[in-house]
């Protein structure tokens, strides 16, 4: 139970990697909060499953482009449960098409909710961590805004800055005993992926050393780890979950 007594907050939280996020570090013994941005009937669900497994678990309707939402979500955690000891920073959103038709509205849309969102619900937690002289902040990126990928301009960029800002917030932090780490997840089984067909699958596998799309709980295990005092050492990186389609 390594997490006992500590108290997650996980944004995206009510299905794909934020769902299997979730679930590991509830059964590792956190008070787990996560967000979700339309599905109140799934979130909930979601909460009733864990409080029958003997958790806390709240979730929270929020938007992560809302920046003063994040302050509230962060003011009613520290209100509620005493605190926040990890964030993980998951919630994120895709509009693909080719940079030659992307409206400005689909990259400041990419942009608000998957960096902008880290930014606000960073800043909301410092304040408490700070206070504790103890936190945890996990980043979640992705392969993409590490080698780029044709359709995906606004998601590339902002997954690459999501990796800048980490490494920056790390050199801020450390002397608070406040650990910001990065997490880069490669194709992995989820809702999206569902979709593709065969031959797509095929293809995508052939760009992956282990020859297989990821799951969920690849992704949780090494967020946990990083959440986890076996982590107490390592601030500013980045941790590549992608089967090896990077290898550095």
């Amino acid at each position: 139970m390594r997490f006992k007594d500590k108290v997650a907050l996980v944004t995206g939280g009510s299905r794909g990697i934020g769902k299997g996020i979730v679930s590991a570090l509830a059964a590792e013994g956190a008070t787990v909060v996560f967000t979700y941005k339309s599905s109140k009937e799934t979130a909930e669900a979601f909460v009733s499953e864990l409080k029958s497994g003997g958790t806390t678990a709240e979730a929270l309707q929020h938007d992560a482009s809302d920046t003063e939402g994040a302050a509230g979500v962060v003011n009613h955690i520290v209100k509620t449960y005493g605190g926040v000891d990890i964030l993980v920073n998951n919630a994120g959103i895709t509009r693909d098409q080719l940079l030659m038709r992307m409206t400005e509205d689909d990259w400041d849309t990419v942009m608000e909710n998957n960096l902008k969102g880290v930014y606000s619900l960073s800043k909301a937690v410092l304040k408490p961590m700070m206070g504790k002289r103890y936190g945890k902040i996990v980043n979640i990126s992705s392969v993409v805004g590490v080698i780029g990928n044709a359709g995906q301009t606004n998601y590339a960029a902002s997954k690459a800055g999501v990796l800048g800002f980490t490494k920056a917030l790390a050199r801020e932090v450390a002397s608070r005993n406040i650990c910001v780490n990065a997490v880069a997840p490669g194709f992995i089984e989820t809702e999206m992926t569902a979709n593709l067909n065969d031959e797509q699958k095929k293809k995508l596998n052939e760009q992956i050393a282990l020859k297989r799309l990821g799951t969920v709980e690849d992704v949780a295990k090494v967020v946990c780890f990083l959440c986890s005092t076996e982590a107490d050492y390592m601030t500013g990186q980045v941790l590549h979950v992608d089967g090896g389609m990077v290898m550095q």
